[in-house]
Formats: C-alpha cells, structure tokens, sequence
C-alpha cells in the first residue's frame, strides 16, 4: 500500500528541483526536502561545497585583471558615451568601436562582481 503524496508537495519540490530526502513513496520525504533544503544550502556553502566563497588570492587575481585593463582615455569615454547613445561608426572602424564598447562593459561588470563579493 502506497501514502498518498499531495501534488502541490511534488509540485513544490519540482519548482525548486529538490528530492526527496529518503523514500519518495513516503509523504516526510517530500516534507522534509522543504524544511532542510535552505539550512543545508548554507552549510554546504560554509564547508566548501558547491557555490562556495572565493579566495583571497581569486580577490586578487580579480583585481590584478581590473589593473590591467586600465581607465579608459577621454577620447575613448566619449567614443563609449557615443556608441551607448546609439552612435555608430562606419565598417571597419565599427568592429573597433564595438570591441572597445564591450571592453568597457566587461570592466563594468568585473568592478561590479568585486563590489557583490565584498560583502
């Protein structure tokens, strides 16, 4: 004889791509994927498991790529201010402009991961 399992519990599970922690033919199962998932998580991530905090040399590397990269010239601020305003130049140069656009970004978005992992 099977436990009936409630959808919405195999629902909840599926929605945040959890098993269940033992029999599944068992309804605690399903109970207990829900109430331990977020405590284990962090564990997990406390014990070097998974998605886990960089190290202090990754912080660095992090920032040496930022030095390298440098700050961009007032020419090249005014072609990136231009090029996010939709102005573009004529082939070839474009490919130019673009990779500078892109160079940026990718400054931008390293500054911000620095910033997010800082906490």
């Amino acid at each position: 004889m099977s436990t009936f399992i409630p959808r919405e519990l195999k629902g909840l599970c599926k929605q945040y791509g959890l098993k269940p922690l033992g029999n599944p033919a068992y309804k605690t199962a399903w109970i207990d994927a829900l109430l331990t998932f977020a405590d284990i998580a962090l564990r997990q991530m406390k014990e070097g498991e998974g998605l886990t905090r960089m190290s202090f040399k990754g912080y660095q590397d992090l920032g040496q790529a930022l030095d390298q990269m440098g700050q961009p010239t007032d020419q090249q601020a005014a072609l990136i201010k231009a090029t996010m305003q939709g102005k573009r130049l004529e082939y070839p140069q474009r490919y130019d402009q673009e990779a500078l656009l892109n160079l940026h970004k990718a400054k931008m978005h390293l500054e911000q991961t620095l910033d997010l992992l800082n906490i």
